[in-house]
């Protein structure tokens, strides 16, 4: 590739973000470790304290002596501009291929907007790769996401890998905290998820059940019994009543 080709802004754009997206990841990460040692009263006293992480207090020595023209919080501003941008850069959307939780986080809000989008871009990475991006922690908010969007999307079709995908974010690091955190919205929204799934499990026609069992007695994954039991598995785990 001759380096005419290369578009070297862009690709700096590309690194400032998955830049800011870590820096981002790693402060909100640190907020919510301390409101839990603070142990403050509510979900939504965790919440400010999180989403404020990236304000700093003034000090003494700190004047306003001109008048301020510029917006209180500039990483709003600065995210709004940076969308724009994006969307004059290049009406078509990149392939949804993160290989860090930061380019998830990043791509997840950059570039899918709309509840099918990302219930699509789910289904597609499937349980093992979402398991391996968030192996550590899944970032704050975002579990909550996952399970709306789940939770608004579910098909029959689909629910062998939505169960695979439920069980491997029960598996990444600081789940049961993350779960404890959930808002009241997402709450209602992982029940609605998981009584759509006990009503798809208890919905099975009567003619494929031959098919099932017998795959099932080779041995191979997927069958019916099989699912039933992950998902009994999944309700303990989610804390599902």
């Amino acid at each position: 590739m001759e380096k005419k080709d290369i578009d070297f802004k862009a690709l700096e754009k590309e690194l400032q973000a998955a830049l800011d997206a870590d820096e981002k990841y790693k402060r909100e990460n640190a907020a919510k470790f301390r409101a839990v040692e603070q142990r403050v009263s509510s979900y939504e006293e965790f919440r400010d304290i999180v989403l404020a992480s990236h304000l700093k207090p003034l000090e003494r020595k700190d004047k306003i002596r001109e008048k301020i023209t510029a917006p209180w919080n500039c990483h709003c501003t600065q995210e709004r501009a940076s969308q724009d941008e994006s969307a004059n850069i290049s009406q078509e959307k990149p392939l949804f291929q993160p290989e860090t939780s930061a380019e998830f986080y990043r791509d997840w809000r950059r570039y899918l907007q709309s509840g099918p989008e990302r219930y699509q871009a789910l289904l597609q990475l499937g349980g093992a790769k979402l398991g391996r991006l968030f192996q550590t922690d899944v970032g704050f908010g975002l579990l909550g996401e996952l399970l709306v969007v789940m939770g608004d999307h579910v098909r029959r079709a689909d629910q062998p890998r939505v169960l695979q995908i439920l069980r491997s974010l029960a598996d990444t690091g600081r789940f049961t905290l993350n779960l404890s955190l959930l808002s009241p919205a997402e709450r209602q929204s992982c029940r609605g998820l998981f009584q759509k799934l006990r009503a798809m499990s208890s919905s099975i026609p009567e003619e494929g059940l031959g098919l099932e069992e017998e795959s099932l007695e080779k041995g191979q994954p997927g069958g019916i019994m099989e699912d039933d039991m992950l998902l009994q598995e999944l309700l303990e785990l989610y804390q599902v009543d």
